[in-house]
C-alpha cells in the first residue's frame, strides 16, 4: 500500500505523523470517506467542500482542495483496487501536548483500502447514548470517533451492522456511520440536521433524487415504520431487515428498492455529481 502523507507517496511502513499530531493526543481533526470503483471517486467535489465545511466548524484552516485531488489520484493510482474506501484525513498537525494547538500548520494523510459491496439488508439496532445536537461539533465529520467505536462494537455483539442514536431530546438522529431514513404512509422521511447528524453526501443526494422529506421523527418511529434504511458512502442505500426485536420482513420494500435502483442509477449516469 503507498499513502499520501504531508506532500508525498509513502510506502505504508514509511508512512508516519508524530505521536505529538493533534488529531491522535486530543481528535483534533476531521476526514472523509469516499467510494473509488475501479479507480473513479465518487463524489469528490462534494466530499472535498464537506471536508471544508467541516476544517472551518473545528476552527483548521481550509484544507487545499487541489492538493487533496492531487494527493486522492496519486494514491489511486498507485492502488489499483475494483472497490476502494479512499480516506483523506486532515488534523491540526503538530501541538503541545493537551488542547492547544501548534503553530507548524495540519497534516494530511490520505489512503485507499479494499472493500466489498453491500448486502441489500442489514440489522440495526438502537442505544440508549444520545447525539449532542448543540453541541460545538455536531454535524462535523470529526475523527473523534470513539463513542461510534462503542456503539458499533455494542451492534457487532447483536447480530447487527449498525446502531442508531437518539439526540438529547429524542428525536432519531443517525447511525454511527450512517444516515437513517424511514417509509411512513409510502412517503419516505428523513431527520433534519437540525437533529445533530452528519450532512451525509449520500444522505443529500437521496434527498435529492427520491424526494424524501426533512422531518423531525421520534425514536420510537422506528417500531412503527413501514421500511426502514440507511444511507453512506459504503452503503449507498441498504434496507434494514430487523431494527432491535423488530423484523421487517421482504426488506427490501417496494420504495426503498426504489430508492436504491434510482441512486444506481443517477450515480452511474454521474460520478461527481
Amino acid at each position: 500500500m503507498r499513502i499520501w502523507v504531508n506532500g508525498e507517496l509513502r510506502d505504508a511502513d514509511d508512512a508516519r505523523v508524530s505521536v505529538l499530531d493533534h488529531g491522535l493526543t486530543v481528535g483534533d481533526g476531521i476526514f472523509e470517506t469516499v467510494r473509488v470503483a475501479q479507480g473513479r471517486p465518487f463524489a469528490l467535489t462534494r466530499h472535498l467542500d464537506r471536508l471544508t465545511r467541516s476544517a472551518r466548524g473545528l476552527g483548521l484552516s481550509d484544507p487545499d482542495q487541489d492538493e487533496v485531488r492531487r494527493a486522492s489520484e496519486a494514491v489511486i493510482a498507485a492502488n489499483p483496487t475494483e472497490l476502494g474506501r479512499l480516506r483523506i484525513t486532515y488534523t491540526g498537525g503538530l501541538s503541545p501536548l493537551g488542547s492547544d494547538r501548534g503553530d507548524a500548520g495540519p497534516s494530511l494523510v490520505v489512503a485507499l483500502g479494499e472493500t466489498s459491496r453491500r448486502p441489500d439488508s442489514t440489522a440495526v439496532i438502537t442505544v440508549p447514548w444520545t447525539r449532542n445536537e448543540r453541541s460545538a461539533v455536531a454535524g462535523l465529520k470529526t475523527t473523534s470517533y470513539a463513542e461510534n467505536v462503542v456503539a458499533l462494537a455494542r451492534a457487532h455483539e447483536q447480530g447487527a451492522s449498525e446502531a442508531l442514536f437518539p439526540n438529547t431530546v429524542g428525536q432519531l438522529c443517525e447511525g454511527t456511520g450512517s444516515n437513517v431514513f424511514v417509509v411512513l404512509d409510502g412517503r419516505i422521511h428523513t431527520p433534519p440536521l437540525t437533529s445533530g447528524c452528519l450532512a451525509g453526501i449520500t444522505r443529500a443526494l437521496a434527498v435529492e433524487w427520491t424526494g424524501a422529506q426533512e422531518t423531525e421523527l421520534p425514536l420510537d418511529i422506528l417500531e412503527r415504520a413501514e421500511e426502514i434504511f440507511l444511507t453512506s458512502t459504503l452503503r449507498d442505500i441498504q434496507a434494514v431487515h430487523r431494527v432491535d426485536g423488530r423484523e421487517l420482513p421482504g426488506a427490501p420494500g417496494p420504495v426503498t428498492a426504489k430508492a436504491m435502483r434510482i441512486f444506481d442509477e443517477r450515480a452511474g449516469d454521474d460520478l461527481d455529481p
